[in-house]
């Protein structure tokens, strides 16, 4: 094997290496950008998600929705599949291996008969081990439903055409008791460490981090909780075996003894790797899921606050000993703004830090921009966000998010209900959004927007012509930026404002390879 070839193999490794379930080949030796000595941007070939599981609410009302986007320069053939967790390896009903050698170029009769499967209830797919979701082709959305404390975690793997970009999310109502309200997560890839600032373990709250492992040997893992006065001790935090394609829910008020509002998370992975997300379920707000926040960093953009939001609180933490003074500024439609009196917030070092912001963006599109002084203290950060008056309230939560480099996509959108918001804190930016095809019908339709310089946009969402069911909305960064985005879904029941809000962060799903000239040459160095 010549060192050409050793050298293109160790990029993808490292690749893999960093991003987890994901791959890539080697370009065509004959391609433009290795005749040129440039890097090839190409599309990543195998990725995974993991969907935690979704309520223990007999009320509970959960819709599981599958996407990816049609990617220029990816393979024609492959599949994406998600299963219930203890079910990820079991064979697919009709026989179709899920490597996609068998019914995935199949007619539209056989497509349409896909699509149904899609539909049926995901905890009678279950039972029979079969799929819940198939996608059946790229550009167009599949669902999936499940009703009650039976819908399971899912595990899922896409590669071939699937691969770049797919996206999947679960979107649960509650009608009514601990956590009513609207729930929704974006599934997410397996990995070693996560923070979540704004978890709880107060007599109100019923908080859960749900630990997903999709592999076929155990996991082992730490949690750390973090109050205002530094690290809580914990009874059973270390050392927790989750074990080989399963889901463990760890109720958060079980690993301590001492009861606090304001708590932050710290996942460690021992051994192995998983996905996590915290369910937070107040018995007076409702409650939502809080994502992971991105990771430790001395700038943070918290984005897509709703612009009716009656209260906003922010958590921080900053996991050295080093206190930091966070400077405040909110990115309105008309810029950068500094909310009066909360100019600048004090963390101290190790310790969980909250400030209530009240009623943060009256009326108009905002998101929070905290900067720490030159940069030099990592914080972690989110915000619980209320909507509505009295005993109508409901909560969700905004983590710090990464930004859109490329591409994001939020599933499950409809007609009405739908918010689109987009932040560009540092420089103007172009970007294009596109509205899939229907779950049940519909043509995509594609506009572009232009977002100035410390502004945040609410902005009008292109939907699918002739739209059935529910639709994606996948956001792309064409110049400047950098671009942060969420997406708001919301809903009137019984005068109850609910909603959940989920960030969008690049899908990863286009890598640059290193041409081999270039590697060769690092080499002869």
């Amino acid at each position: 094997m010549n060192r050409t070839t050793l050298s293109l193999i160790a990029g993808a490794t490292a690749l893999a290496a960093v991003t987890g379930f994901a791959a890539v080949s080697a370009p065509d030796p004959g391609s433009a950008e290795q005749r040129t000595g440039a890097a090839a941007t190409l599309p990543v070939e195998r990725t995974g998600l993991l969907c935690p599981r979704p309520s223990t609410s007999d009320l509970a009302e959960t819709t599981y929705t599958s996407f990816a986007p049609v990617t220029e320069g990816a393979d024609g053939k492959g599949t994406a599949v998600l299963r219930a967790a203890a079910q990820q390896s079991a064979p697919d009903d009709d026989g179709t291996s899920e490597d996609g050698k068998d019914g995935e170029n199949g007619s539209a009769d056989e497509k349409d008969e896909g699509d149904e499967k899609g539909e049926k209830d995901a905890a009678k797919d279950d039972k029979a081990g079969k799929p819940v979701l198939q996608l059946q082709e790229p550009g167009k959305p599949v669902t999936a439903e499940a009703d009650g404390a039976d819908a399971p975690a899912l595990v899922g793997t896409a590669d071939g055409r699937f691969a770049s970009g797919w996206t999947a999310q679960q979107t649960t109502e509650v009608a009514a008791g601990t956590g009513r309200g609207l729930q929704g997560v974006a599934c997410s890839a397996a990995d070693t460490q996560f923070w979540f600032p704004g978890a709880s373990t107060d007599g109100s709250r019923t908080d859960y981090i749900h630990l997903t492992n999709p592999d076929d040997s155990a996991a082992v893992v730490d949690i750390e909780l973090y109050g205002k006065d530094g690290e809580l001790e914990t009874t059973v935090g270390e050392g927790i075996t989750v074990k080989p394609r399963s889901a463990e829910p760890v109720l958060l008020s079980t690993l301590t003894a001492e009861k606090q509002t304001d708590v932050t998370v710290h996942v460690v992975v021992r051994s192995g790797r998983v996905g996590a997300a915290v369910q937070a379920l107040d018995d007076e707000t409702g409650g939502d899921w809080l994502p992971a926040s991105a990771d430790p960093s001395g700038r943070l953009v918290l984005p897509g606050i709703p612009k009716d939001a009656t209260a906003v609180r922010l958590v921080a933490f900053t996991p050295g000993d080093a206190d930091v003074d966070l400077k405040v500024r909110l990115a309105s439609p008309s810029g950068l703004i500094t909310p009066a009196g909360n100019e600048t917030l004090h963390v101290k070092g190790g310790m969980t830090a909250a400030f209530d912001l009240g009623d943060l963006t009256r009326g108009e599109a905002g998101s929070l921009v905290l900067t720490a002084p030159d940069g030099s203290v990592p914080v972690v950060a989110a915000v619980r966000v209320l909507r509505g008056e009295g005993g109508k309230q409901e909560s969700a939560f905004i983590p710090a998010a990464r930004p859109v480099e490329t591409r994001a996509t939020a599933l499950d959108n409809t007609a009405e209900g739908t918010t689109l918001s987009v932040t560009a804190p540092e420089g103007d930016a172009e970007i294009k959004v596109t509205a899939s095809a229907g779950t049940k019908g519909g043509t995509p339709q594609t506009k572009t927007y232009s977002i100035k310089s410390g502004t945040t946009q609410d902005i009008e969402a292109p939907v699918p012509a002739g739209l059935k069911g529910s639709y994606a909305l996948t956001v792309e960064t064409r110049a400047g930026g950098p671009v942060y985005a969420s997406r708001t879904l919301a809903s009137t029941e019984g005068g109850v404002p609910f909603f959940t809000v989920q960030p969008l962060p690049d899908d990863r799903g286009m890598v640059a390879v290193p041409d081999a000239s270039e590697n060769l040459s690092v080499l002869q160095r």
